[in-house]
């Protein structure tokens, strides 16, 4: 059987103000030109499809959209819920998904719901243990947890959900594809840059251990670098299909197609996606950054230049796509090499934030005088 496996569509992200509705439906649709050109049989989203898990009206059109579209393409398609989605809200999509041919899992139910069995258009059977992110006061005890150390808790998570992956590969069969969608952090998985690290850090990582040698392919979904990680079975992050902040700039945006057979092994391919808009960071002065050709790509600019006020209004005059500007920190100095900071007793709020500034590398007379004005007023009105 064929495979598509994608996951953290995350539908819904603003960056730094920016919406990005038109990115994400052009993503989705390349996703669905690949489910039309490799014909899968089953296509899997490992979670985060929304950014928010309160998605407004339009961020839910697209959603659904994309999932019916890759319906369409001929696929079984099967969704979890990620720790952005409100799962229980997911779930209220069922009866929708159902009369649709999708299969939703938003959260943890009766652990009966969540082996899913089904066969090819070839007659190939297959079984799915399909986990959508599970909290870790979910996973322990709420009496337990205050009563173990962080090592304890850890290890207790991850326990929690081997244990849970255990019972269930217990209905994994000799004669079928054996498959596991979970969205978690592997531990020796690389982050994509965009995470909610609350969510990656250890206390939620498992190793990748839980994983059962019976099962033919793991597609994961959390980390949005596209990535294959050793354990006992073939275990795969499909990868984001669009970069969702600066920190994925240099990401792939892919998603993953997997042939796989109960007595072949599981052979993947990334499947690299177009983006829309692109994200950029770009540095210079500002007569270097006048000369710059940066297209339609959203910008992050590191400004080569002494702070002063203004200076963001003048780099994005220049670079109107410009949605973060910052002074770039390897003009700052370090406040670790600096003396001391001066003593605060008997120094005027005026005085102490003229020394921050200069801590910072910001000289500008114009900014000093503008905060003893709204100091002024705010203390005389």
């Amino acid at each position: 059987m064929r495979i598509l496996h994608t996951s953290d569509w995350h539908v819904g992200k603003v960056l730094k103000g920016q919406p990005r509705a038109g990115d994400h439906i052009a993503a989705l649709n390349a996703l669905v030109d690949v489910a039309k050109a490799e014909q899968p049989d089953l296509v899997i989203v490992a979670g985060d499809l929304y950014d928010s898990a309160s998605p407004t009206a339009d961020s839910t059109k697209i959603v659904t959209r994309g999932l019916s579209a890759l319906r369409k393409s001929g696929a079984e398609v099967v969704v979890i819920g990620g720790n952005h989605d409100n799962g229980n809200a997911l779930d209220a999509l069922r009866p929708w998904a159902e009369a649709a041919g999708i299969t939703v899992r938003g959260a943890i139910n009766k652990p009966e719901e969540h082996l899913i069995t089904g066969r090819t258009r070839d007659g190939e059977a297959w079984r799915l243990i399909a986990l959508p992110f599970i909290s870790q006061r979910y996973a322990v005890r709420a009496s337990e947890m205050f009563d173990l150390s962080a090592a304890e808790l850890t290890q207790s998570y991850a326990s929690a959900i081997g244990g849970l992956i255990a019972q269930l590969a217990q209905g994994f069969g000799d004669d079928s594809v054996n498959l596991i969608t979970a969205h978690l952090t592997v531990i020796g998985a690389t982050m994509g840059g965009g995470e909610r690290e609350a969510h990656t850090i250890m206390g939620y990582a498992v190793p990748a251990s839980v994983f059962p040698s019976s099962a033919h392919y793991v597609a994961l979904g959390h980390l949005h670098r596209a990535q294959a990680v050793n354990g006992p079975c073939p275990i795969r992050y499909s990868g984001s299909p669009l970069p969702i902040d600066f920190g994925e700039e240099e990401n792939l945006s892919t998603a993953c197609v997997v042939d796989v057979s109960p007595t072949t092994a599981a052979r993947a391919r990334e499947i690299n996606l177009p983006v829309a808009t692109a994200l950029r960071t770009v540095r210079g002065t500002l007569a270097q950054l006048a000369t710059l050709n940066t297209g339609d790509a959203w910008l992050r600019v590191y400004v080569q230049e002494s702070p002063r006020a203004g200076l963001r209004e003048e780099v994005q005059e220049l670079l109107p796509k410009a949605l973060e500007v910052r002074i770039d920190p390897r003009l700052l100095p370090d406040p670790r090499s600096g003396e001391a900071t001066s003593a605060r007793a008997g120094r005027s709020a005026g005085e102490l934030f003229a020394d921050y500034l200069g801590q910072r590398g910001h000289t500008d007379e114009a900014t000093v005088a503008l905060f003893h004005q709204l100091h002024d007023e705010v203390m005389h009105s």
